[in-house]
């Protein structure tokens, strides 16, 4: 299964999606997770088992308690899927390219026009 497929499958779910959610300021215990649901502290589990699989999460024992935080650099891929859809959101490789460009060209111009009135303006000096 490719990288985005796997993240995909992890967010179908709105239970882990809200894990998500939750993990996006700080790291959290699974006791602290599953406190915030109505679901058994189980199925809580397994949601975290799925988002640690999918790399999405990684957990870290402290004590007697496993804490959870969210892996960002996972997510990329998906976010850069779905932005191709999001008019708001233009594709700025293409955009950064045509002004790279055009400053090129720009400079390009600038140093043609240089000499030329450096010419004209050292022939005005010595007349």
């Amino acid at each position: 299964m490719d990288e985005l497929t796997e993240v995909a499958d992890a967010v179908a779910d709105p239970v882990r999606r809200e894990i998500l959610v939750m993990l996006r300021h700080a790291p959290l215990t699974a006791g602290q997770v599953a406190g915030r649901f109505s679901i058994s502290r189980p199925a809580v589990s397994r949601h975290l088992r799925v988002l640690r699989e999918s790399g999405l999460v990684q957990d870290e024992q402290v004590g007697r308690h496993r804490r959870y935080s969210l892996v960002r650099s996972r997510l990329g891929g998906l976010v850069a899927w779905l932005t191709q859809f999001d008019e708001r959101h233009p594709d700025w490789a293409a955009r950064l390219a045509a002004l790279d460009t055009e400053v090129h060209r720009t400079r390009r111009d600038r140093s043609r026009a240089q000499p030329t009135d450096t010419a004209h303006h050292s022939r005005e000096d010595t007349a």
